[in-house]
């Protein structure tokens, strides 16, 4: 397993490349943001150890050209910025799990390998469908060049069906996700709001499929 160490910490980078290398990684270290993306985008890593704060470009900034541009490298990010909306920004950014310094290594070690269980499939960071755009970081909807303002509800119920653009959906599948447990349980205010949410991002944009529920056409 190839790794990518990104840190600008010298001595902490060649530590990780020691201790991981004990462990059977092959591990290659960037010291600063733009080298780290460039390797990232050209070299074949399973993974990516990522700091924060990194000279040139940060890790923040890093993961979301990277997410942008479609590349899915799983990304640990380990950083000294330990408040809670820190690690919510790394997590929104791309970063598939955020680890605080001083960290313990055993810890490292176990969250490291759990990521390489994943692999890297598909997870954008941004839903798009035409020209229809929700960013759940932000939970903002856009189609086109227009904000759409939604509901809590109304948002939750787009969100659900953009992150499975293609397939058909049941009332029921809807009502065990977006609807608390007893909550407006009746299968028929799914929709009603489906009705809502047509009449803000477009009728042509949430199919019904009889019989069957309903579905965000892929482009």
């Amino acid at each position: 397993m190839r790794l990518l160490v990104v840190e600008d910490e010298a001595r902490l980078a060649r530590a990780l490349q020691r201790g991981l290398a004990v462990e059977g990684f092959a591990v290659d270290i960037a010291y600063d943001g733009p080298q780290g993306l460039e390797l990232a985008r050209h070299g074949q890593y399973d993974a990516m150890i990522l700091d924060v704060m990194l000279p040139g470009l940060s890790g923040y900034q890093l993961i979301r050209v990277l997410r942008a541009e479609r590349n899915w490298l799983p990304v640990l990010m380990l950083s000294a910025k330990d408040g809670e909306y820190d690690q919510a920004d790394g997590l929104d950014c791309g970063a598939d799990d955020y680890l605080t310094k001083p960290f313990s290594y055993v810890v490292l070690l176990a969250r490291l390998r759990a990521l390489l269980r994943r692999g890297a499939p598909e997870r954008p960071t941004v839903l798009s469908v035409g020209d229809l755009v929700l960013d759940p970081a932000t939970r903002q909807v856009q189609r086109g060049d227009a904000e759409i303002i939604l509901t809590t509800r109304e948002y939750a119920l787009l969100e659900y069906l953009m992150r499975r653009a293609g397939r058909v959906v049941s009332k029921v599948e809807l009502l065990d996700h977006v609807w608390d447990a007893g909550a407006d349980s009746a299968p028929n205010v799914v929709e009603v709001y489906i009705g809502y949410l047509r009449r803000k991002v477009g009728r042509e944009v949430v199919e019904t499929v009889r019989g069957a529920g309903y579905r965000v056409a892929e482009a």
